[in-house]
């Protein structure tokens, strides 16, 4: 059977009549009763039955339908990318991100770089760490950037960043006049917690552990952002991501080093045998640029003088 039969079965099974598939595929009614009768024959199968000149599906040819919407979503996906390719050639960058790189960084990247200039199409996936290894694993991304927590086995992997987590809390929080805080001060307030699966989390656990310091964790949350809101919100003190938090303090968040270095990393990760293409690597170099330039940022908002003010000064990625 060739593909033009299917088209026509397709187009009968979705109109209800021969005469509306006639129309939709632009050809006779008798064109489409003699593809369906040679599609019964090659098939060996009874797909219509005749009904006062109506043709009224049968059971194998609901069955039938339902594979061939399987086969056209691959076709149609096929056809998807033909039109990009026609559009925008190799001028197509697809990447994930965990959440605290993907919510604002990545964006912000996005803008210097400015797809729209170059006739680019950039494709970003917002999601878990876990998830971003599985889009790379199975190439539905170019690359990824993640958290070290997940196993890197079968994929390229480097380090993006290494960066020490801080402490965020309210404008109000008494501790903001402190330039740093040592690992007993997290037990002076209640303490939003990450996930138990975060890596920077078991290292803060660890050195907890060590320093004898027990802390009243009252929230768990996965995300980066969520612990900047509840902590800005008053609710306790938070270790996070200094990447996340610099969104924060435009609305009054406010950061502090912490004595004992607990690293935060990022992986970027990539599909074994499938090197990047040149937009790829250029836009690689403006997420390391934007790093470096938030990274600064960042040093000078901890490195400020406190006078129990929060320094709410500059926004994020200006």
């Amino acid at each position: 059977m060739s593909i033009r039969e299917i088209e026509v079965f397709r187009a009968v099974m979705a109109s209800g009549t021969a005469s509306k598939a006639a129309r939709l595929l632009g050809v006779s009614q008798p064109a489409i009763s003699q593809s369906i009768r040679k599609l019964e024959e090659l098939a060996g199968l009874r797909l219509f039955d005749r009904v006062r000149g109506r043709l009224q599906p049968t059971q194998e040819a609901h069955a039938l339908m339902s594979e061939v919407d399987r086969y056209y979503v691959g076709y149609e996906a096929i056809e998807h990318r033909i039109r990009s390719l026609r559009m925008f050639g190799l001028g197509r960058l697809s990447m994930a991100s965990y959440p605290a790189f993907g919510n604002c960084f990545v964006g912000r990247a996005m803008a210097a770089f400015e797809p729209q200039r170059r006739n680019m199409q950039m494709m970003l996936q917002v999601t878990s760490s876990k998830e971003v290894y599985q889009h790379v694993v199975t190439g539905q991304v170019d690359f990824g950037l993640m958290n070290d927590e997940v196993n890197t086995q079968g994929i390229e992997h480097s380090l993006f960043s290494v960066m020490p987590g801080v402490i965020a809390m309210s404008a109000d929080h008494p501790l903001s006049r402190k330039r740093a805080l040592s690992l007993g001060d997290l037990a002076s307030d209640h303490f939003i917690d990450m996930n138990p699966e975060d890596s920077a989390r078991r290292r803060l656990e660890a050195a907890l552990v060590e320093q004898d310091v027990h802390l009243r964790a009252v929230i768990e949350t996965p995300l980066s952002a969520t612990a900047c809101q509840l902590a800005l919100d008053g609710i306790g003190l938070a270790m996070v991501h200094p990447i996340a938090a610099l969104d924060f303090i435009p609305r009054g968040l406010v950061i502090r080093r912490l004595s004992t270095v607990i690293e935060c990393r990022t992986l970027l990760v990539m599909r074994p045998g499938r090197p990047l293409s040149e937009n790829g690597k250029e836009f690689l170099k403006y997420l390391r640029m934007q790093l470096q330039k938030e990274s600064a940022q960042i040093d000078a908002l901890l490195d400020q003088r406190h006078d129990g003010k929060a320094a709410t000064s500059g926004k994020a990625g200006s």
